[in-house]
């Protein structure tokens, strides 16, 4: 009998147990260009939880977008990426984020041009540095890029962007930059990744 109890404990345990892992979430943060886009490009990617726009980077503190497009804060748009480390690695997140921009135009993305357009990944710890450096040596190695414009700098604090800038492209599928520019960039992230999409 106290066999059997034991061995139902421990039975329910590991079940708790992988249900918690499986809920589990983690929090990334990149800025690739105008965060319409790089907000949108994420959370195509399976495992990804949630993903906020927003300003890092910089001293300002609580700043407005226009403020952030003054150029003069030091913050780049942003986002915030709250994923299921179980179902996509920081890793591949890493690699989704160099398929879904081009790292070599230095403060520019397309049309937008400005600090707060520059290529950046926010570590929190020295495995996310080691991985984001790792990853950027392999782009130079194969010469994907003749120079790669990327920062790998230590996160500091997100300030969320106003509200009307969360889900923009999916709220404003018309708006005359999301099909100049955002949609191009869905179109081409999907060609190019290997990364898990969702439909």
């Amino acid at each position: 009998m106290q066999k059997r109890l034991l061995f139902l404990l421990f039975i329910v345990f590991f079940q708790f147990y992988g249900f918690s892992q499986k809920k589990e979430t983690k929090t990334a943060y990149f800025a690739s260009g105008c965060f319409w886009c790089t907000e949108a490009l994420f959370e195509l990617i399976v495992g990804v939880k949630s993903v906020e726009s927003g300003y890092t980077g910089g001293t300002t503190k609580n700043p407005t977008y226009e403020q952030v497009c003054s150029g003069k804060t030091g913050h780049a748009e942003a986002v915030k990426v709250v994923y299921y480390p179980h179902l996509v690695s920081y890793q591949k997140l890493v690699r989704a984020f160099f398929d879904s921009h081009d790292p070599s135009t230095k403060n520019q993305q397309g049309p937008d041009r400005g600090t707060q357009y520059r290529s950046a990944i926010f570590y929190q710890n020295e495995t996310e540095k080691s991985e984001a450096w790792t990853y950027i040596k392999e782009l130079k190695s194969k010469g994907t890029y003749k120079y790669i414009s990327t920062e790998v700098v230590p996160f500091s604090v997100f300030y969320k962007a106003e509200y009307y800038h969360q889900d923009y492209e999916k709220l404003n599928p018309d708006n005359p930059y999301v099909k100049a520019v955002g949609l191009p960039r869905i179109k081409a992230f999907k060609k190019k990744t290997k990364v898990p999409l969702h439909e």
